[in-house]
């Protein structure tokens, strides 16, 4: 692959290596490949201990829209009614509809119990 390496040393100690241009950029395109492949395996790793989740392609769609409210979008997927949120968050129907509506911005604190019932980050539940 490495056509020719110049060494560069220090106090007789190899400190550089000069490659070609064509070849250090496939090193980089190699370094690239081996760390997706890392992270691919991390993210599996971590679907596997049941620490993320894969969702639909819809419900993504829809998180990254900015049309609606992403406590309106996960509630939904959870398969939630208001109410049911509302009861679970110790909030009210009126207060979920006022965030999902986009006339409520929710407290952090609330924001941390809709999350808690929602099984996402607090950070998920930003938007709009």
């Amino acid at each position: 692959m490495i056509s020719k390496v110049q060494i560069i040393e220090r106090d007789g100690k190899p400190e550089y290596a000069v490659v070609p241009f064509d070849d250090y950029k496939k090193l980089i395109e190699l370094a690239e490949d081996a760390q997706d492949i890392s992270d691919a395996k991390a993210a599996l790793a971590e679907l596997e201990r049941g620490e993320d989740e894969l969702i639909p392609v819809d419900i993504a769609d829809r998180l990254l829209s900015d049309d609606e409210h992403p406590v309106k979008v996960w509630r939904e997927y959870r398969g939630l009614t208001q109410t049911v949120l509302a009861d679970q968050a110790k909030t009210t129907k009126s207060y979920i509809s006022q965030i999902e509506a986009g006339r409520k911005t929710g407290s952090v604190a609330l924001l941390k119990r809709l999350a808690g019932v929602l099984s996402v980050d607090v950070d998920d539940l930003m938007g709009v």
